[in-house]
This record gives C-alpha cells, sequence and structure tokens, in this order.
C-alpha cells in the first residue's frame, strides 16, 4: 500500500510542474523578464525530475528476486542523482541568458499581471512540496524529499525573482533583473550539489543517522545490563530500507532454542525502534576466543 502511495505522490508532483510551468511561461510572455524565464525554466527541471522519480519509485517498489536479493529500494538514489545534475543544467542555462540580458538589458512589461501568476505558481509549489516533505519522511523516500526540498528551492528562487522585478518597476534599474537571475543560478547550484552528494553518500552505504544509530544502542544496552554482550554492530540506509547487523553473544551454555528465542526478541525490539529494518543478527557463545576475533568486515 505504502508503495502505491509513493507512485501517487510523484504523480501529484508531475501535475503540479505541469501547472506552474504553464503559469510561469505566461509570466514570462506578460514581463519579458529573464528571472521569470530563469524560474521557469527551473520547472522544467522539475517534471523531467518528477517523471524520473516516478520511474525509481516503480523501480524501488519491485521486490526482490533471484539477481536482487535485497530488493531495488536504491533505485530512489538514481532520482535525486539525476535531478541534482539536471538542476546544474538550468543553473547553466540561466546564467547564459542572464549574461546576455545584463550585456543588453529590456525593459520590463505588464509586471504587475506576471507577479500575481508567479506567486501563484510559487504557491501550487509550496503545497505540493509539503505533501511531498511529509510523504517521504513517513516512507523514508530519499526522491520524494528531494523532489520536495527541490520545489521548495523553486518557492524561494520564485520569491527572489518576484523581489527582483518590483525592484526593477521601482527603480527603473533594469540589470537589476538580470542580476536577480544570476543569485537564481547561484542558489539551485547548491541545492543540486546538495542531492548529489546525499544520492553519492546513499550509495556508498553510509551507516544510519545518528538519532536511528542511538536508538539501537539503546535497546542493546538494556540487554547488556543483564550480562550479555554485542560487537560487529554495522548498519546502513538504502532509501527507505535500513539493514541493520550484529553479533549476539551469549553463555556458551544456553540451548540453541533459548539464544534463538533471545535473537528474535532483540530483532522485534530493533525493528520497533528503526521501522522497515532488515536484521542480521549472528549468535556466538560469550568466553570463546573465536567469538572475538570476527568483529572485523574483512576478517
Amino acid at each position: 500500500m505504502a508503495q502505491v502511495s509513493l507512485k501517487r505522490f510523484a504523480w501529484l508532483s508531475i501535475a503540479a510542474a505541469i501547472v506552474t510551468i504553464s503559469l510561469k511561461a505566461v509570466a514570462w510572455q506578460l514581463t519579458g523578464s529573464v528571472g521569470l524565464l530563469s524560474d521557469a525554466m527551473e520547472s522544467v527541471v522539475n517534471l523531467v525530475a518528477a517523471i524520473m522519480a516516478l520511474w525509481m519509485l516503480t523501480l524501488a517498489a519491485r521486490p526482490p528476486d533471484e539477481e536482487h536479493a535485497y530488493g531495488y529500494s536504491k533505485a530512489e538514489y538514481f532520482a535525486s542523482a539525476f535531478e541534482g545534475a539536471l538542476i546544474f543544467v538550468a543553473a547553466l542555462v540561466i546564467g547564459v541568458t542572464a549574461v546576455d540580458r545584463l550585456i543588453s538589458p529590456q525593459p520590463l512589461e505588464r509586471v504587475g499581471a506576471g507577479v500575481i501568476v508567479s506567486v501563484v505558481a510559487s504557491a501550487v509549489n509550496f503545497g505540493v512540496a509539503q505533501v511531498l516533505f511529509r510523504a517521504g519522511r513517513q516512507h523514508q523516500s530519499i526522491a520524494l524529499e528531494a523532489d520536495a526540498r527541490h520545489l521548495m528551492t523553486d518557492v524561494w528562487t520564485s520569491a527572489g525573482v518576484v523581489v527582483g522585478i518590483i525592484a526593477v518597476a521601482f527603480t527603473g534599474w533594469e540589470r537589476l533583473d538580470p542580476v536577480i537571475a544570476l543569485g537564481v543560478a547561484a542558489n539551485i547550484v547548491i541545492s543540486g550539489f546538495q542531492l548529489m552528494r546525499r544520492s553519492a553518500l546513499g550509495l556508498l552505504d553510509r551507516a544510519l543517522p545518528e538519532a536511528d544509530r542511538q536508538a539501537i544502542a539503546a535497546v542493546l544496552a538494556r540487554y547488556e545490563e543483564t550480562g550479555l554482550e554485542f560487537h560487529a554492530l554495522r548498519t546502513r540506509q538504502a532509501a527507505g530500507r535500513s539493514f541493520v547487523s550484529l553479533h549476539v553473544l551469549v553463555p556458551g551454555d544456553w540451548s540453541v532454542r533459548r539464544g534463538h528465542t533471545l535473537v528474535e526478541e532483540i530483532e522485534s525490539e530493533l525493528r520497533r525502534v528503526v521501522p522497515r529494518a532488515s536484521i542480521l543478527a549472528h549468535l556466538e557463545p560469550l568466553g570463546e576466543p573465536a567469538s572475538y576475533q570476527d568483529q572485523h568486515l574483512d576478517r
């Protein structure tokens, strides 16, 4: 059910991108503002990114198979990395257009109507971004969260453009419009870099967030008070799925059944604090030298 919901959110993002592109294109045609043109260009990036997110969310929802035993959840990182790359392309186009307008400034027309249309488009983006933020956090979807962050960047970008247009209308300084556009380009470059960095870290099997690691440590600490030990704890994040592995050391005279029952209890506790976690626990006897010689990844 959650996977179907994620695709629905991606469709919502696509619809919002189409609406905002149309509105911003109208605003640009009304005013001739290169700032509004840059804003519309970023919305085109939003549309392409939303389509990519839909594709990758569909792929990530596929169940594990023989060749992909850990599932397809990492496909979401490709969506966010792709979006980051598109942001860089949009920034380049915006920069080239803005420099040309700096050299040959042009007067703005029908500023009031253009500003109103741009504000309406920004309101659409803001509302959809909030919906995507909540869905992304609830389902731990980096694709939806990246889309939401990009939409919010679009909202702030639009706000800057509108301020620039109003300033041009009051001051008559036509070059202020392309200056604002260059600021827009710089701002979305930062956003693109952050998205690509996070995607790269995810593909490199970065550990779970600090809050999750602390929650895991708190669970294990309660069991350590009873004399048990743990080591070789490793965690990694794969978009909406988390992976945790550890060694559980119990008294050597315990039966296999008793040890297994305890491990099941620990895994259940860990899944409670880290939802959608895949947990692998290896049982070992306390005091046995071999139990302490296999803690490293390359043992």
